[in-house]
C-alpha cells in the first residue's frame, strides 16, 4: 500500500461535503472537531477545515498540512469505507500545541469515534 495521500482519499466534492455535514456523527475533543460518515467505498476519505478566522493563511495552511501528515502517518490504522472531516478551531493555535499533542489529541478523538483498528 502506498504511503502517500492520493487523491482519491481527500473528499473534494461539495456535495460529498454538506452529506457528512448533514448526515455524519460528530465527535469533539480538545481544539478538533470530527464528523464521521459511512462512504460505501473500500477506502477512507480525509478532509481538514480551519474555522474561517483561524489565524492568517499561512497558520491554516500549516495545520491543514500537519492533520494530513496526522491522517496519513496512521492510514493504515483507521478502518476502511469511512470519510472524515477534521474542524480546527482557533483554540489549537492559542494553546500553541506542539505537532506531538495536536497528534495525541487527533488520534484520541479517533479512538472516541471507533475508527481506529482494534
Amino acid at each position: 500500500m502506498k504511503r502517500n495521500l492520493t487523491k482519491e482519499r481527500i473528499i473534494r466534492k461539495k456535495t460529498d461535503i454538506d452529506a457528512i455535514f448533514k448526515a455524519g456523527k460528530k465527535y469533539s475533543f480538545s481544539c478538533f472537531k470530527l464528523l464521521v460518515k459511512d462512504n460505501g467505498l473500500s477506502y477512507s476519505r480525509f478532509m481538514v477545515i480551519p474555522v474561517k478566522h483561524f489565524g492568517n493563511s499561512i497558520e491554516r495552511n500549516k495545520i491543514r498540512r500537519q492533520i494530513k501528515e496526522i491522517w496519513r502517518t496512521h492510514y493504515e490504522d483507521v478502518r476502511p469505507g469511512v470519510d472524515c472531516l477534521v474542524i480546527v478551531y482557533n483554540t489549537c493555535s492559542k494553546l500553541n500545541l506542539t505537532y506531538i499533542e495536536k497528534e495525541k489529541s487527533l488520534l484520541n478523538l479517533l479512538k472516541v469515534g471507533g475508527l481506529l483498528k482494534a
